[in-house]
């Protein structure tokens, strides 16, 4: 079934050349018959006839000759869009270079005519009748190109965008933006301004030539180069206007953040190199996003984020006050043992999909992956501002995902805080970014402790000490114990038990935050109270009753 791009190719020839040709002969005949006057004759109707003949009658002769040698130039343009595929070099130089061998072909033609039209009138009448002839249709012959350059160039876009699609062309130079507004100051300007040059010339030659007759041909080369003139000059400057145009509307589309956005590359010009130019830069752009994205998915988005600020890069780091949550799995080597590697696997991305969800949302950045074991920062490498309290909740939290989301699994949590050092540690050919300091490791210690504990969540006081009261409160302190590997003691804190919610009281709220209203727990202390004064008052009633 033929494409419309393969009718479009296979017309584009008749049409270009037909109006192309139809446009050049009215200007000859008009400026041959009204514009130009004839120089002296002794028998100026015989002339005229015979410039008639020969002008109606080369056409017959041109046309034909002009179509075979335009198809057999157009043989690669429609084999390659009819039957697809990347362009071979013939196929490429046949539809970047089709214009201007066109042009070439009908510009050739013309002249052979124009060349042939003035033999005749110089052979047959006076050599000043040749030049008019002449030079009447080498204008023609100007327009005639020009017209056809434009079309033929406009009308195989969608052949050209196939082949610049794929490859920009490199070896081979093509009429460029200085070309096309050449042509159009040609047809414009120049032609209708030669135009009067030679009436100039030939009304001092003849001084016969009456003043009206003078007016007449002045006012016909006039209209002939403001007509010609708006034409062109819009031809060419769509020409120009219309890549640049597509680019700005990219342009527009990559600042809303669409890196998808692409132009189609039908310019082999300086205008397509800038189309091309412009795909380039969006394909950097999304290689650059890509590259961004698996920077942040290996180190965390802050760290990515924190490497692009600076990007110098250099070895150490400060000292900053940083809580840590430590996350590690219990019976891991049990685990691997029972189960297949890819059902492990399987369970550790479901169990770090919640740590990582957990830690994100208090505002943590995950430091690194320690095989069954996670640690979380809060407060670096970005400030965080209440650093021990984002840590407590999201350890609260993540311990009640994880028996739900998880239940197979069984996890402690530690939580610590205190100064650190945070920066880049390693060699200048390979580092990474971290945290160094005594938090760090009391949190691997309580966590490793938490295992054996019935919430499996243990923080230090250090951490309660520096969170607000609204966390804080959410914690209970406990004895203090020697941590392995630790000479001074750690006060233990554990969440509070959560008071079961009467299911007309329950709150229908998502897995991933369970709630207990803040009055329930208040209520049971107002409850104990209300016992106690009651117990009190009766004892008080008995007494008096027994005086």
């Amino acid at each position: 079934m033929t494409s419309m791009l393969e009718i479009r190719v296979r017309w584009v020839l008749l049409v270009v050349v037909g109006t192309a040709n139809l446009v050049g002969a009215l200007v000859v005949l008009l400026f041959a018959t009204f514009v130009v006057p004839d120089p002296p004759l002794d028998d100026r109707d015989y002339a005229h006839q015979v410039n008639a003949v020969a002008f109606f009658s080369y056409p017959v002769v041109a046309v034909p000759v002009a179509l075979l040698a335009g198809l057999w130039l157009w043989r690669p343009v429609v084999s390659l869009v009819r039957d697809g595929g990347e362009a071979d070099r013939q196929q490429r130089r046949a539809v970047l270079l089709g214009p201007l061998r066109l042009t070439l072909l009908v510009g050739a033609l013309w002249t052979a005519g124009a060349l042939g039209w003035a033999v005749l009138d110089l052979v047959l009448f006076t050599g000043r009748l040749a030049v008019k002839t002449g030079l009447t249709c080498l204008l023609g012959a100007a327009t005639t190109c020009t017209i056809t350059y434009l079309l033929s160039e406009r009308l195989l876009r969608p052949a050209a965008a196939l082949v610049l699609g794929a490859e920009r062309p490199r070896r081979f130079r093509l009429p460029g933006v200085t070309t096309r507004v050449m042509l159009a100051w040609a047809l414009g300007t120049a032609i209708p301004v030669f135009g009067l040059i030679c009436v100039a010339i030939a009304a001092l030659a003849a001084p016969d030539i009456n003043v009206g007759q003078l007016a007449i041909t002045i006012l016909g080369l006039g209209g002939v180069a403001l007509l010609a003139g708006v034409y062109v000059t819009y031809m060419a400057t769509r020409a120009i206007a219309d890549p640049i145009k597509a680019v700005r509307k990219g342009m527009a589309r990559v600042e809303r953040g669409d890196l998808g956005a692409e132009v189609a590359v039908y310019d082999a010009s300086e205008v397509g190199q800038l189309q091309a130019g412009f795909n380039h830069m969006v394909a950097g752009l999304r290689e650059h996003e890509r590259l961004r994205d698996l920077f942040g998915r290996h180190v965390g988005e802050e760290v990515a984020d924190l490497a692009l600020e600076r990007g110098d890069i250099t070895l150490g780091g400060e000292t900053r006050e940083v809580a840590v949550l430590f996350v590690d799995l219990t019976g891991s080597t049990r685990l691997a043992d029972t189960r297949g590697p890819d059902e492990v696997v399987e369970l550790l991305n479901r169990f770090f999909g919640v740590v990582v969800t957990v830690v994100a949302g208090h505002g943590g950045w995950i430091n690194k992956f320690e095989g069954d074991a996670a640690l979380a920062i809060f407060g670096a490498p970005t400030q965080v501002e209440d650093s021990a309290g984002a840590a407590l909740g999201a350890a609260r939290e993540l311990a009640l995902r994880l028996r739900v989301e998880v239940p197979m699994l069984d996890a402690g949590i530690g939580v610590s805080a205190g100064p650190v050092v945070a920066g880049y540690i390693g060699a200048e050919q390979r580092f990474e970014y971290t945290v160094i300091g005594d938090p760090v490791n009391e949190a691997a210690r309580l966590s490793d402790m938490a295992k054996s504990w019935d919430r499996r969540v243990l923080a230090s006081a250090a951490v309660l000490e520096l969170a607000h009261l609204a966390e804080s409160d959410e914690w209970d302190l406990g004895k203090s114990v020697i941590l392995r590997g630790r000479s001074r003691p750690t006060r233990l804190g554990t969440p509070r038990p959560r008071v079961p919610v009467l299911e007309s009281e329950a709150v229908e709220e998502a897995p991933s935050r369970v709630r207990v209203p803040l009055p329930l727990r208040w209520s049971r202390k107002l409850l104990v109270g209300a016992l106690v004064l009651s117990k009190t008052a009766k004892g008080a009633r008995k007494h008096g009753e027994g005086e």
